[in-house]
């Protein structure tokens, strides 16, 4: 598993350079004024010389009387009622200061800053300099700010560099292979079961489309399946997209296009990250995750434009382009989880560019078939400073998937609407009544403060905000009054996961958390 012991390597103790560090003063927008007024003159005539704007996250250094820095000053923004500060206002910190050792001194009233700055300080230290031969300059280091949950903000920080990495490695060095091994070492680290599918035993165990995707590879795909938690808990279904490398297949992409492929397993990569959290906070649910690993190839046994296949669900599907593979491969994945009936499912991918264009590079797409579901996953996304925007499952646009030879075409009829025809797709494969979210999921195009170019984990709140989300409404679930037949209760001589809203009260009455990272604080802050 790749190393991120460094994930808080810009957070030390204070015996680590304690003497020597350089206060961090941090004061309130609304208060700036008033500090200003308690300042002596060789300070204030310093801020007006630099004009010095008092704006959120504006940092500074102070001279002092002898050579060299007094202090650093960072103005930090009030929050919005009903909302956190945004984290990435302080990302910035660890590289705009110099490489030095610094410690908080907080003047700005906010309860939640200790741990806001500190996780900001992790994630701003994020650099992907592996294959460097030499690194870039050391982050500045931030002593332990006191009242920071230091489990919650190391968590937090490995989930979102284990993103960030996954997503930055080559593809000659994330092989579906190495994906497995990935997942293998989360596996063994929380005690899961785990089980790896791969090349003909994909044929043997009903995964006919995650193979045909994969199958002109010499890296032959693999289903990756593991499973986590007591038996009877809540059961939560999460799916990533993971190939590795996408070349289009005979719909062959451009070389243009082809540049950023690396990312195309970035779902895996954030269906493991979640995954992490999940482990790490001890939620008391039933975990399955899914991960279909493979690279989507030109060869002669290739799959092919118009070829007929079928998926595990039994529907066949004409190939209307091998460009949309990893719909293919999440549809063989989705029918398998639904099999074991959970109470809630999401799946990560990087789908469709319709999604990027219709919103842009910062802001996620959700498709999501359970308005409290969505308004829950949008409503935290806000409160944190994550935010995503609800797309429709426009159900008239399901006629632009129909193929006159097959159950359903891979790609909707012309070129319109492919956000929405390609989460068509996928829901064709979700069990009827079981609530489900797919995610968009994308990478940084450019450099900004906290967030370099490359993988991402669309923002450290969205994955903190996801993981109490999914566990409030699947031990809380109701299905939708309008929701399709149920399953039977005794489909399979068991109870259902899903089932009527006097049973499932009475399986899944809520239980108390069991670990602070994701207990809400009265400040409203997860810890």
């Amino acid at each position: 598993m790749i190393d991120h012991s460094s994930a808080v390597r810009a957070l030390v103790d204070p015996d680590e350079g304690g003497e020597r560090a350089i206060p961090l003063r941090c004061v309130g927008v609304e208060g700036f004024d008033r500090w200003r007024g308690t300042c002596g003159d060789g300070v204030r005539k310093w801020l007006e010389t630099t004009g010095f704007r008092p704006d959120d996250g504006a940092a500074t250094l102070v001279p002092g009387d002898e050579a060299g820095a007094a202090e650093a000053l960072v103005v930090v923004g009030d929050p919005q009622p009903g909302r956190e500060a945004d984290p990435w206002v302080l990302a910035g910190l660890p590289f705009s200061l110099p490489p030095l050792t610094f410690r908080l001194v907080d003047e700005s009233g906010q309860p939640g800053l200790p741990g806001r700055l500190a996780l900001a300080w992790a994630l701003g230290a994020y650099r992907f300099d592996r294959f460097k031969s030499q690194a870039d300059r050391a982050p500045a280091r931030l002593i332990w700010p006191e009242g920071a949950d230091r489990a919650e903000v190391a968590c937090l920080a490995r989930a979102t560099h284990w993103i960030r990495d996954l997503v930055n490695l080559p593809a000659g060095d994330l092989t579906p292979a190495v994906l497995a091994d990935e997942a293998a070492a989360l596996a063994g680290e929380f005690g899961a079961a785990i089980d790896v599918v791969s090349g003909g035993d994909l044929l043997a165990r009903n995964f006919p489309l995650v193979h045909a995707v994969g199958r002109a590879s010499t890296n032959e795909p693999r289903l990756i399946d593991i499973r986590w938690g007591e038996p009877d808990a809540p059961k939560v279904l999460v799916v990533g997209k993971g190939v590795c490398f996408d070349s289009g297949g005979y719909d062959l992409k451009p070389s243009s296009g082809m540049l950023n492929m690396k990312k195309d397993m970035g779902g895996a990569a954030h269906a493991l990250g979640l995954s992490l959290l999940i482990m790490t906070s001890r939620l008391p649910v039933r975990l399955r995750l899914l991960i279909p690993a493979v690279e989507n190839l030109v060869a002669g046994n290739a799959f092919k434009p118009m070829d007929i296949l079928k998926s595990r669900k039994g529907l066949t599907v004409e190939i209307g382009n091998t460009d949309a593979e990893g719909r293919l491969i999440l549809a063989d994945a989705l029918a398998a989880g639904m099999e074991d009936e959970p109470a809630f499912a999401v799946d990560f991918a990087t789908l469709t560019g319709a999604a990027r264009v219709a919103l842009g590079p910062d802001l996620p797409a959700m498709f999501c078939n359970d308005d409290g579901v969505a308004a829950t996953l949008a409503a935290e996304g806000a409160r944190v400073g994550d935010p995503l925007w609800r797309m429709p499952l426009w159900q008239p646009y399901g006629r632009l998937l129909r193929s006159p030879v097959a159950d359903l075409s891979n790609v909707g009829e012309g070129s319109l609407g492919g956000a929405v025809t390609a989460a068509l797709f996928l829901e064709r494969f979700v069990a009827k009544g079981v609530p489900w979210a797919y995610r968009s999921v994308c990478v940084n195009s450019g450099d900004r403060p906290g967030r370099p170019k490359g993988g991402e984990a669309m923002g450290c709140g969205g994955l903190r905000a996801v993981a109490p989300a999914i566990w409030a409404r699947s031990s809380q679930m109701r299905v939708p009054a309008t929701a399709a037949v149920l399953p039977p209760k005794n489909r399979r001589g068991t109870q259902p996961a899903i089932a009527t809203d006097g049973d499932r009260d009475q399986r899944t009455r809520q239980p108390r958390l069991a670990c602070r990272a994701v207990q809400r604080s009265p400040s409203g802050a997860w810890r």
